[in-house]
């Protein structure tokens, strides 16, 4: 049955780049439109991923916990649903603010707001899917049908763009899920990923957040 380990990585790289981006926003000085694209396309990143992580549980698992959970996924499943809306139409309140931003660095803080709700959204819904859904979905969706999530991130999201996502999620990850994950990964993927990824992420937690060691959910 499905290992759920590799949501709880997912969930802490969210919970961390979330959690310091409204800040990012708020230090851009108005009118520095050079560090408001650094961070401007940080944002659109992690939103991406994130938008694309939920798209996958929409599509591979709340179908299945309804079908087969009966009465434990029936109470649970439509809230999941719902406060995935919420999340969905404060991302789209976010990337839709970005791109002026961007090329004006002028009403930051209007950006920031808008990134402090997404986060307390986000914050909210991983909490009770810990909670609530990872249980019912050991229990109920098989390992196969859980490798759809990450194979719908994989298949949507920019090629380039990989190696640097999931270097984002090993920087906090657990190395025994991080080796189990690539396990099902192509052979050069499991060679290379290792070494590349983390130094990607390196480099770019270096120019978003001065410097490549941002600080840590569990610290």
């Amino acid at each position: 049955m499905a290992d759920v380990r590799d949501m709880y990585m997912a969930h802490t790289m969210f919970r961390r780049e979330f959690r310091l981006l409204p800040q990012l926003v708020r230090d851009v000085a108005p009118g520095d439109i050079q560090r408001a694209e650094i961070v401007a396309t940080h944002a659109d990143k992690v939103c991406l991923i994130l938008h694309l992580h939920h798209e996958g549980e929409d599509k591979a698992v709340w179908p299945r916990l309804l079908e087969r959970g009966g009465e434990a996924t029936a109470a649970i499943v439509p809230t999941m649903e719902g406060q995935h809306h919420g999340i969905e139409s404060a991302l789209e309140t976010v990337t839709a603010l970005l791109p002026t931003w961007r090329s004006t660095a002028q009403g930051g803080e209007e950006v920031a707001a808008a990134l402090d709700l997404l986060l307390d959204r986000l914050l909210e819904h991983m909490a009770l899917e810990e909670k609530e859904i990872l249980p019912l979905a050991e229990k109920y969706i098989t390992a196969a049908e859980w490798a759809e999530l990450g194979e719908h991130g994989l298949a949507n999201s920019p090629k380039k763009e990989l190696p640097l996502a999931f270097g984002m999620v090993m920087y906090e990850g657990d190395p025994e899920v991080i080796k189990a994950v690539l396990a099902h990964a192509p052979l050069v993927a499991r060679l290379v990923m290792p070494i590349l990824a983390p130094r990607l992420y390196a480099s770019h937690a270096k120019r978003v957040y001065g410097t490549p060691t941002p600080p840590r959910v569990g610290a």
